[in-house]
């Protein structure tokens, strides 16, 4: 049976050498990428209302703890490698486990370490101007744009960029690292998880400390009345559907899951913990602890930090303007909220000071950055290596190194596959693509966590979702309105997610079947 791949007392084990501390710092080290420092600006220019950009990071952040929560139960009750992927397995059925599997592969979680590792090298241009976008050492050539209904598709470079050679090469340096064991990928994501959260509430102070009299006059206005502008409930609010097409006007629960795509992202990955379940000692405590704590305090510093930005520039700007203040949050240069603000806080003390801030942001980024992909790449090759010991994945991948303890195999497909996403300069199409389909799972799995109540009421649950079943049933209705209303107007974004899903269907049955031709071939 599926579900009981690789639980035999002959499958080879993990050494659990990560404690709550270790288990803590993947949630924050994955969910802190470089969305937080960029996505409020687009965010700003879909909303247009200091209120409505926090009211968003609040839903954000309500539903992530609501999901962190939920799924705490489902680890505590499995605490296996592969995490998500099982809890789908086991309450759903292996088809489930597999698309997800499938999904997170193919553009999930190597999109997302690709494009994390090429924001890293955009900002490290920040200090050495050759590591660019721009500067191509092989150009193979550019792909035209192709319109299929409302996506586009297309419309990018291929080749070698010193900006995708950097991230090749601090993705080549993690993995190498994690193959050397779980305890030196948890050393370095300790490291780099405090120094990034450090990081982020320095950010904090300084804005505290560097509030910009005007900005905040524009922003919050007497009594707040200028913060409150434009979000009343019954105001409408204009939205563009899809890439290039009619703009219509909504209402406010519409817009807000519109501009959900930003804040999501920023706030996603905080389930990859589980997919290293065997390597935690103690999980079905540690497990649901780390994800509480994880999420809670990182999304506590989203909203901090966006009340920082407004609190530092204003809102509205003019794309043409020729200072950060001039700009605002909507046309911060490259959409670079967080360091519009460090370099606007460092200008009180002169041009130098200035260029000082802007650098410090970007070290920070770096930083962040750097622990967000080890974080990922860690976690997300268990779940390869659970699908191997499942059948539904490369054989060789489902095996440990007898030296370290890693699933070596694994995170050298993971590598190959993320370095070819970094040449092809697709994972930023990709990662619009798979927000839905990233919702889509989670609502699945917590809908799971309804299943195995039902199928399994007297199985061991070390803790139970709080808030059952109000609260999971309360973020399945919220995601299923998010999905809703972006496969209304953002089409662009969902339709091609939820393609890249279906096409794992027949992948399944093929894989299967094959799995069966071979069982009986050996058999005979």
């Amino acid at each position: 049976m599926p579900g009981d791949a690789g639980s035999s007392a002959s499958s080879p084990q993990f050494v659990q050498g990560m404690g709550l501390f270790s288990a803590t710092a993947i949630v924050m080290g994955s969910m802190i990428g470089s969305g937080i420092f960029i996505v409020s600006a687009d965010m700003s220019r879909g909303l247009g209302s200091p209120a409505l950009l926090i009211a968003a990071w609040l839903v954000t952040a309500a539903m992530t703890m609501i999901g962190a929560l939920s799924y705490g139960e489902l680890a505590a009750m499995m605490p296996k490698a592969g995490g998500q992927y099982v809890y789908l397995r086991e309450a759903l059925g292996p088809l489930w486990g597999f698309l997800y599997g499938w999904t997170l592969f193919l553009v999930i979680q190597t999109g997302t370490i690709a494009a994390v590792g090429v924001a890293f090298g955009k900002f490290l241009g920040v200090f050495f101007p050759a590591v660019s976008a721009q500067n191509w050492l092989w150009h193979i050539g550019h792909v035209p744009a192709w319109h299929v209904g409302p996506m586009v598709l297309g419309n990018m470079d291929i080749g070698l960029n010193t900006a995708n050679l950097a991230a090749i090469v601090v993705i080549t340096l993690l993995t190498a690292l994690n193959t050397l064991g779980v305890k030196m990928g948890a050393a370095v994501q300790n490291v780099f998880t405090s120094a990034k959260v450090l990081a982020l509430a320095t950010v904090v102070l300084v804005g505290v400390l560097a509030k910009n009299a005007d900005a905040v006059a524009a922003n919050f206005g007497a009594g707040w009345h200028n913060f409150w502008a434009g979000a009343g409930w019954h105001s409408l609010h204009a939205v563009q559907v899809g890439m290039g097409g009619p703009t219509t006007y909504v209402g406010l629960f519409t817009l807000l899951a519109v501009a959900q795509v930003g804040s999501l992202f920023s706030s996603d990955a905080w389930n990859n913990v589980t997919f290293t379940a065997g390597e935690i000692r103690n999980p079905k405590r540690n497990l649901p602890l780390s994800l509480a704590i994880g999420t809670g305090v990182v999304l506590l510093l989203y909203v901090l930090c966006n009340f920082v930005y407004l609190s530092v520039l204003p809102m509205a700007g003019d794309p043409a303007a020729t200072t950060v203040v001039g700009q605002g949050i909507k046309f911060a240069a490259e959409d670079r909220v967080a360091t519009a603000v460090m370099e606007q806080a460092g200008s009180h003390f002169g041009p130098a000071g200035a260029g000082f801030g802007a650098k410090l942001m970007a070290a920070a980024i770096l930083i962040s950055t750097f622990g967000c992909v080890n974080g990922m790449l860690l976690a997300g090759a268990r779940v390869y290596y659970a699908m191997s010991r499942d059948g539904l994945f490369f054989k060789s991948v489902g095996r440990l190194s007898d030296r370290s303890g890693a699933p070596v195999n694994s995170l050298w497909v993971q590598w190959a596959w993320t370095c070819l996403l970094c040449l092809s300069g697709s994972y930023g199409q990709l990662l619009d693509y798979v927000i839905f389909a990233v919702l889509v799972f989670y609502i699945l799995t917590i809908a799971g966590l309804f299943v195995l109540r039902r199928t399994r009421p007297d199985a061991a649950r070390p803790y139970r979702a709080i808030g059952y079943p109000v609260l999971p049933a309360l973020y399945i209705v919220s995601a299923l309105w998010i999905c809703a209303v972006l496969l209304r107007y953002k089409p662009q974004y969902t339709w091609p997610g939820l393609i890249i899903v279906l096409l794992g269907v027949p992948v399944y049955f093929v894989w299967t079947q094959m799995r069966r031709t071979s069982a009986v071939g050996e058999a005979l």
